[in-house]
């Protein structure tokens, strides 16, 4: 008994492992919301939280609304840090926009990212930290004017999503979900 058992569940593994290793190697362009990880969703309509919660924008920004400056929310209950606002769907931006943080000299130096971005492309970070951190073999920094926005990221696990930085050249704005913040990245490459 013991080894028909045993012999069932060697079958069962063995079925199923080819299936996750293609789901593991297939494009992100593939997967669509299926990347995003079990228990999590994609959500049409801003959530109950004003910020985070696993809200995603739809589209990226077209201007950003700027923090107040001496380091308050722009309204209650908001972090201290660029974020979006579901209830609005409006982007808050950074208090130092306007002081050349984000100027590059040779914008898209390492190239531009090679996959799609924006709200159906979820990624899962696979390590690093702000100086240097990656997923599905791409690879990114956090802009030096942004590190002290992303010290609550999960950066083992988790989830971000990409958009055009409409102001600064050069830079994309890694959205994420959980926490509703985002950051600029640059892109290292592959």
């Amino acid at each position: 008994m013991k080894r028909i058992v045993g012999s069932m569940i060697v079958a069962i593994a063995l079925t199923a492992l080819p299936a996750m290793a293609q789901r593991e190697h297939q494009q992100p362009a593939q997967r669509g919301q299926s990347d995003v990880a079990p228990g999590r969703q994609h959500f049409q309509a801003p959530p109950q939280h004003q910020v985070g919660g696993g809200y995603i924008p739809q589209r990226g920004p077209t201007t950003r609304i700027p923090l107040p400056r001496g380091g308050q929310a722009d309204r209650p209950g908001h972090p201290v840090a660029p974020h979006v606002d579901a209830d609005t769907q409006r982007w808050v931006g950074h208090p130092g926009d306007n002081r050349g943080d984000y100027h590059m000299d040779h914008p898209w130096e390492h190239g531009r990212f090679p996959w799609a971005i924006g709200a159906s492309h979820v990624w899962r970070l696979g390590g690093g930290g702000p100086g240097r951190f990656w997923f599905n073999g791409f690879y990114f920094s956090v802009a030096p004017a942004d590190v002290a926005y992303c010290n609550g990221w999960l950066w083992d696990s988790d989830d971000i999503v990409l958009y055009d930085d409409p102001d600064d050249p050069g830079w994309y704005l890694a959205y994420n979900p959980r926490l509703g913040t985002y950051v600029h990245v640059m892109f290292l490459g592959s």
